[in-house]
This record gives C-alpha cells, sequence and structure tokens, in this order.
C-alpha cells in the first residue's frame, strides 16, 4: 500500500512538473524589494491577508503591478521569476516561487523608467527583501529585468475561510488556495438556502449583502479559481459558528 501510494505521488509531481514545463515565460517584467530582510513591511496588504507567516505564505510574496493585480482578482496566484540579461546583477540560474498578497501602487509624479516602476502599463513585482536577494547578486541592484510564470501553488491543508462581518453583512476572507491560487468567484450556502454568489469586496474578502439570514445555520463554500476549476467544502462551519472565527474546507 505504501509502495503504491508512493508511485501514485511521483505520477503526480512529474505530470505537475510536465504542466509546469509547458508553460512559457514571459520577459517583459521587472523586479524591486521594498521592507528589510525581516519581511515586517510586507504583512497584511491589499490581497487582505493578514500575518502571512500565519497564513502560510510567509516571505516568498510578491507585490504586483496594475497591469497584473487585476484588482485584486490575481490574489493568492503563484509565480517562478528568474533574473535575466542583466549579468551584472543576475545570480545565475536562481529562480523563486512567490504568491502574490500586495499591490503596488503606481506613481504617477514618476516617470515610469525613473521611480514609476509600477506605473501603468508596465508589469512589475515588488518582491520581499530575501526574495530578491535570492535572484540578484546584491540587493544594491535596486531594479533588475526579469522573466515569469505562473506555476501551482502548493499548500498546506486545506482552503481556509475567516468569517468576518455582521449579522446582516457577511465578509470572508479566502486564503491558503493551492492549485491556481487565484480565487475568480465564491459561493455561500446555508442548511436552509440555495448556493448563492458572494461579492468581491477587496482583494480576497468577499461578502453577501442582506438577507436571507446566515447566522445559525452550518455553512457551505464553493471556492473557483481561473481556468473554472471548483471545489465545494460542505458544512465546513458549524451551525454555531462565530464571526472572527476560521474554518478549513477541502482543497484542489
Amino acid at each position: 500500500m505504501k509502495v503504491m501510494r508512493l508511485c501514485i505521488s511521483l505520477m503526480a509531481m512529474s505530470m505537475l512538473s510536465s504542466v509546469i514545463a509547458k508553460k512559457h515565460w514571459s520577459y517583459d517584467a521587472h523586479a524591486t524589494f521594498y521592507g528589510d530582510m525581516s519581511g515586517a513591511e510586507t504583512m497584511k496588504g491589499a490581497c487582505g491577508y493578514g500575518d502571512l507567516f500565519k497564513d502560510g505564505y510567509g516571505l516568498n510574496t510578491a507585490a504586483l503591478s496594475t497591469a497584473l493585480f487585476e484588482d485584486g482578482a490575481a490574489c493568492g496566484a503563484c509565480y517562478e521569476i528568474e533574473c535575466v540579461n542583466s549579468p551584472k546583477w543576475c545570480a545565475p540560474r536562481r529562480r523563486i516561487s512567490i504568491t502574490a498578497t500586495n499591490f503596488c501602487p503606481p506613481n504617477p509624479a514618476l516617470p515610469n523608467d525613473a521611480g514609476g516602476w509600477c506605473n501603468p502599463p508596465r508589469k512589475h513585482f515588488d518582491l520581499s527583501m530575501p526574495m530578491f536577494v535570492e535572484i540578484t547578486k546584491d540587493y544594491h541592484a535596486g531594479i533588475v529585468p526579469v522573466r515569469y510564470r505562473r506555476v501551482p501553488c502548493f499548500k498546506r491543508g486545506g482552503i481556509r475561510f475567516e468569517l468576518k462581518g455582521n449579522p446582516h453583512f457577511l465578509l470572508v476572507l479566502v486564503y491558503n488556495v493551492a492549485g491556481a491560487g487565484d480565487v475568480r468567484a465564491v459561493r455561500v450556502k446555508g442548511e436552509r438556502t440555495e448556493w448563492m454568489w458572494m461579492q468581491r469586496n477587496w482583494g480576497q474578502n468577499w461578502h453577501l449583502h442582506g438577507q436571507p439570514q446566515l447566522v445559525g445555520q452550518a455553512l457551505s463554500f464553493r471556492v473557483t479559481v481561473s481556468k473554472h476549476k471548483s471545489v465545494s467544502s460542505d458544512n465546513v462551519a458549524p451551525a454555531q459558528w462565530q464571526f472572527g472565527q476560521t474554518v478549513e474546507g477541502k482543497q484542489f
């Protein structure tokens, strides 16, 4: 049985590696960093995640420019990044995998090529300092050209749902999403209701406003990511759930 499980795991890893290998690189991006080696300044951010260590993202993160952020729809997406075309600054053959957890806002007061790195239409990754150091010879490089591609996200445990709001306004932070990672739609269902579409509030916070009253009902969630893949977590929140509680569902 153990041998069979190992074989299945190896086959899955091989298939996943094949999928990753077929994804094309894009060369039209640059990367900088913000904060220091502690990563303290990268916590929280425009995707709505809190403590990135507690929430499972760590320092393998980046803030995306407007061209990549998609008004928050790209939150949770994973990318492989490599410094290229700059022998002076690029660490050879060093790649990183990061999750989009923040937004790098434009700065219209500065030219796109002189400080306005995140101005549209530029594709830009503002990395945590540890990630920037990983792909460069020296952080004094400041900004470097990179190539990037989307890759599957690997997460421990199931999708997590942080239940917030009040009896008339349910707000749910959806995080720790594997696979595509970028949540595109969320539906919620009470014990006595049909499936209802939630609306993106900001980042990966999703809300349901008004009736029906869901307090006192067990809740199910259906999460859809890009490529139209969905997973349902039935009755993941018990009937006695409380605001401020986090529950864990199924995973992609």
